[in-house]
């Protein structure tokens, strides 16, 4: 079935049915575990608490190596992205960088525990994967503006976004319920053994979530190959290489005089470099502050993921009521006051006040400090989704009408840009100072800034 929208115009835009629409909401399903399972709430911890020397040292190393993959993506995404642009066809890229999240993936697998020699491949096998994962993300994005009209983007991007946080909760349920263990009990969350024999000793539930990852996203990913309909091809590779580097040019050089367009670009550029490190350092920084295990980061990872996806849904909502701007800049003052109380946080003190400490060999999360992690980390899955979904939202409002997907196709990759910057600063600072703390608080000015450059957005 296909939806046919009045323009105004000579003729009437179509739109594919539900299956193509719902197809390409799976991508988001599809990709999510490698967020949550790699770059959140299991593997990222593991190598900071197993695998690495101490924790510290882990998210320095990580964060060296999230940097690195940022970078990558800064010095390749503006080419690739003006190629496939003027080539006109978005599948064939999805495939290609998909193929490198599955190789990445699966060869973490590899990061055995004590065994610094596997540190180097593990990393760049982590790279590999990110850059994979970003780039066919930038692409899927890229096809917004053919699936649905308009002034129902802002709902697609939303639910997109809390499809993918219920993509992440499964995983880790099926992760922490069946496959990762206790290392001193041998039994999972739900008390079972792990399947398939995974040796808690060797933490092979911890490892197994690379080719998990993987096998999930080549899984659901598949559906978006087989109904959501692609670009139609414009030009060859050879050809569109010429052709795209002009129109990026063109559009560059054009920003200047688009004010709220550049400030908002610029603004997105670096609030979301800040939400993308909180995401990747927050299970890092609980495992150092509280000695969480994968069980209680991974617990922690679903209640988040929960908030998430209720926050994407009404975000949505309020999105189409109040405006996308309205609804980034409340997304930013929740997570900036997030941050700044997190930074207070202890084992053993709240805000610079005394709490009970958590009870050795005690029920999950209680102590204080804990649970007021836990519910400062709610606010922060609540407001990330409605943040990246309004954004894509509040560029079509500024995007020339008969230049949307070109101005989309450019947020998407300007997004990227500085994607390593955030990581770097974050695991150079924790590694000068051997203080997580000290690392985490750089994202602080991240928010800050970002919210100054999007109050002169005129929306």
């Amino acid at each position: 079935m296909t939806t046919t929208i009045e323009t105004g115009t000579d003729s009437a835009k179509t739109y594919p049915g539900r299956a193509a629409v719902v197809s390409w909401i799976f991508f988001d399903w599809a990709a999510q575990p490698y967020f949550t399972l790699i770059t959140t709430f299991v593997f990222a911890p593991y190598f900071a608490g197993f695998v690495a020397s101490d924790p510290a040292s882990g998210q320095a190393l990580w964060g060296f190596a999230t940097a690195a993959a940022g970078l990558a993506i800064a010095l390749l995404s503006p080419v690739l992205g003006a190629i496939a642009d003027a080539s006109g066809r978005r599948k064939p890229w999805i495939a290609g960088f998909g193929a490198l999240l599955v190789i990445g993936a699966s060869a973490m697998w590899i990061g055995k525990p004590g065994n610094p020699d596997v540190i180097p491949a593990l990393l760049l096998a982590y790279a590999i994967a990110s850059v994979g994962v970003e780039f066919a993300t930038v692409f899927n994005n890229a096809m917004m503006p053919t699936l649905v009209p308009p002034d129902k983007i802002g709902r697609l991007s939303g639910t997109g976004w809390a499809t993918g946080y219920v993509g992440g909760i499964l995983s880790l349920v099926l992760v922490l319920g069946f496959l990762a263990a206790n290392a001193e009990t041998g039994r999972t969350l739900f008390g079972l053994t792990p399947l398939f024999g995974l040796d808690p000793v060797t933490h092979a539930g911890d490892r197994i979530t690379g080719p998990l990852t993987a096998l999930w996203f080549v899984v659901f990913v598949t559906p978006m190959f087989l109904f959501t309909p692609d670009y139609p091809a414009k030009r060859p590779i050879r050809a569109a290489l010429g052709e795209g580097l002009r129109e990026l040019r063109e559009s560059l050089a054009s920003l200047p005089k688009q004010k709220s367009m550049a400030r908002f670009l610029l603004a997105n550029m670096i609030y979301t470099d800040g939400l993308v490190s909180l995401f990747a350092f927050g299970g890092i920084y609980a495992a150092g502050t509280f000695g969480w295990d994968t069980i209680r980061i991974g617990t922690f990872g679903i209640i988040l993921a929960i908030a998430g996806t209720f926050g994407a849904w009404l975000g949505g909502k309020l999105d189409d009521a109040l405006g996308p701007k309205r609804v980034i800049t409340g997304s930013l003052v929740i997570l900036l006051f997030a941050i700044v109380v997190i930074l207070t946080v202890n084992k053993d003190s709240i805000l610079f006040m005394p709490v009970a400490p958590p009870v050795p060999d005690g029920p999950l999360f209680a102590g204080a400090g804990e649970r007021a992690y836990i519910v400062l980390g709610c606010l922060i899955g609540a407001a990330g989704g409605p943040l990246q979904a309004a954004s894509r939202t509040l560029l079509i409002r500024l995007a020339p009408r008969d230049r949307i997907a070109q101005y989309f196709g450019l947020f998407a990759l300007t997004g990227k840009v500085t994607s390593f910057i955030g990581p770097l600063l974050i695991g150079a600072i924790t590694a000068a100072t051997a203080s997580q703390k000290a690392g985490m608080a750089v994202l602080v000015v991240f928010f800050v800034v970002g919210l100054a450059l999007l109050a002169r957005v005129r929306a």
